[in-house]
């Protein structure tokens, strides 16, 4: 069988020559078995040769997210053949980039402590005698060391010796011929804490880990070793990652938003009668818990559930995507466990596991800003706009973002089955009864179109439908930033911060038992609100069975300030409809050029008045600062 295989690989070594060569992509199977992937012309290859003797234990998988690299097998008879393959990789590299850098990584079985748990994180990394770039070495060492698994952070030892090759193996590449390319050799031992001991199945929450973390070190020590050695300079480390996305990265991201679309949450769990609610609860002395009615739930959670498992999450090669990809799926599967627990004790729970609680210092903050008290402002000037004159200034508003891209596809419809104003699937849409002040009319066309609409249509320029459709916990940052654009427009003030404050307060009362009554009359008592906002607010929490969703706004708020004041950068939130926590993946995904630069920038972003507020805002993070200017 060897013998049939080796003229194919030796055919494969002509044909990979010359496409590298030509300045092409290299994507194969190998006859031998394994994979040589090279996206683009870069300075370094990572190479795992799996042991004939054992199943694959996880260990290719540290590579695969490598923009360049090569699994195979450590079969003896072919690995003259594979050191041609890889001579032959360095040699038209180490010409376009003056030297090149050759890390092969193999795994050892690791020891176990006195619980017979797996080990904590160990490498050991090899480098040769001579010359050794020794910045490379360093910065090898710190990114291996900065892996943290069940609590242990990484042991990284470091050995210059003749052992950059695993046990039992020959060099891919001689002595010689590495002088002779300019190419340094480095070897990688791991210990497989991916793998159980005993069992020695792998253990998929430890090799995720491993993974992500292998595959960041790997791209800071060459990142390093290309502006030391070559003259190759990439501007950050993530610029070395791949760009070229997989079927199965499609195939997830459909998936996921095709589940996303099929139920809507916060329709199924919104009251039908809530006018009707509130004249009886009204009509009853504030005494009488309103009784809800909802609409029929049109999907089935246990299919839904089936659809959402059968993604092929597990096909994701690239540990930044899985995780973005895991986390809208998870999110997804709390959201129809909610929707199978409509009206049921159960709900809450759920709803907690989805929001979160509220913890003590942001319970302080809120209640801070309802015991605050609104300065008189002038009205003078102010009129109300009904439903048609406010439509006539959202198509202007949409008009002016077409004239920089003409492709944005939002509508504005004034429609008489939705209450009040708001933007579904990036159209404008607006209750035939709805009023705005004309003093907020640039506060609410820069909330729902600055925000809403063009983070979803800033979305659809990108190539997930995730950024559109929303990734896992977005909507705090979305809220936020949508807050954010009134203040920068000038239309926010201490009402509308109080009104956030209010359904913060409602969502710590019901996690914390307190009933229906209970928490209208400290809304209505306690902070003043007028009697059908306190019964407003109360039911938006207790919909559903206790739907604690209205928490996130303060919040996402106060985390938009912080990321502010700590020179976060604006634009990027603006991408699409994304969450903080993710901030960090995105920016990773925008040096590897695998996202776009946004199409459309707030208009309001760009005005004299909003730069001052927002130099101020980044200077004083702080709400109850705001306040005081307000």
């Amino acid at each position: 069988m060897t013998e049939r295989q080796s003229p194919s690989l030796a055919a494969l070594i002509e044909q990979v020559g010359a496409q590298l060569t030509a300045g092409q992509a290299v994507d194969c199977h190998l006859p031998c078995g394994g994979r040589l992937h090279i996206e683009r012309q870069l300075p370094f290859l990572c190479v795992y040769r799996q042991p004939v003797a054992h199943a694959d234990d996880g260990s290719a998988e540290l590579l695969r997210a490598q923009a360049a690299y090569l699994t195979t097998t450590a079969e003896v008879a072919i690995q003259n053949e594979l050191a041609a393959l890889v001579y032959r990789v360095a040699t038209v590299q180490a010409a376009l980039f003056e030297s090149f850098l050759l890390i092969e990584l193999w795994s050892r079985t690791p020891g176990t402590i006195d619980n017979g748990e797996p080990m904590h994180p160990h490498f050991h990394l090899h480098a040769p005698h001579g010359h050794t770039p020794n910045r490379t070495l360093d910065a090898l060492e710190d990114g291996l060391q900065a892996i943290t698994l069940r609590r242990r952070s990484a042991e990284v030892e470091v050995s210059f010796d003749d052992g950059c090759t695993p046990p039992g193996l020959s060099p891919l590449l001689t002595e010689e011929q590495a002088a002779a390319l300019n190419c340094t050799m480095l070897g990688i031992a791991v210990a497989a804490v991916y793998r159980d001991p005993v069992s020695e199945k792998q253990l998929p929450f430890a090799l995720r880990t491993m993974r992500r973390g292998v595959t960041h070190a790997l791209k800071k020590g060459i990142y390093r070793f290309s502006h030391d050695e070559t003259h190759y300079r990439p501007r950050h480390y993530h610029e070395l990652g791949s760009r070229v996305l997989t079927q199965a990265v499609w195939q997830v991201d459909r998936q996921l938003a095709e589940i996303s679309g099929a139920f809507d949450l916060l329709l199924h769990v919104t009251p039908v009668n809530a006018g009707d609610a509130w004249a009886a609860f009204e009509q009853s002395g504030y005494r009488e818990p309103p009784e809800f009615h909802y609409r029929p739930r049109g999907v089935a959670p246990g299919l839904l559930k089936r659809q959402l498992y059968h993604t092929p999450l597990e096909r994701i090669d690239d540990p930044t995507l899985a995780d973005l990809f895991g986390a809208k799926q998870q999110e997804l599967d709390r959201q129809i466990t909610l929707l199978n627990d409509r009206g049921t004790p159960q709900f809450l729970y759920g709803s907690i596991q989805l929001f979160g609680v509220v913890d003590e210092v942001l319970l302080s903050t809120a209640q801070s800003i309802l015991k605050q008290r609104a300065r008189p402002r002038s009205r003078d000037g102010d009129r109300l706009l009904d439903a048609t004159a406010l439509a006539q200034y959202a198509e202007a508003e949409l008009d002016y973002y077409r004239g920089i891209d003409p492709t944005l596809a939002a509508r504005v419809e004034v429609r008489s089955d939705i209450t009040g104003i708001l933007v579904s699937h990036g159209n404008f849409l607006i209750g035939s009864d709805a009023h705005v002040s004309s003093l907020r009319l640039s506060a609410t066309l820069n909330h729902e179109i600055g925000t809403h609409a063009l983070t979803y249509h800033n979305g659809k320029q990108q190539p997930f439908q995730q950024l559109y459709a929303g990734m896992a916990g977005y909507e705090p940052l979305q809220e936020g930033l949508a807050v954010l654009a009134e203040y920068l427009s000038g239309g926010l003030d201490l009402a509308r911060l109080q009104l956030l404050a209010g359904r913060l307060v409602a969502a710590d009362a019901i996690i914390n038992g307190a009933d229906f009554i209970e928490t209208f009359e400290r809304l209505h008592g306690d902070y003043d609100f007028h009697p059908f906002t306190a019964y407003t607010l109360t039911m938006r929490l207790y919909r559903g069975g206790g739907y604690t969703k209205d928490l996130i706004y303060l919040r996402g708020l106060i985390e938009l300030f912080d990321y502010l004041g700590s020179g976060g950068e604006l634009e990027l939130l603006y991408i699409g409809k994304v969450a903080m926590e993710h901030l960090h993946l995105l920016e990773e995904l925008r040096w590897r050029e695998v996202l776009r630069p946004i199409a459309l920038r707030p208009r309001y972003l760009d005005t004299p008045e909003a730069q001052q507020r927002l130099a101020a805002l980044c200077e004083a993070p702080d709400v109850m600062h705001l306040i005081e200017s307000l």
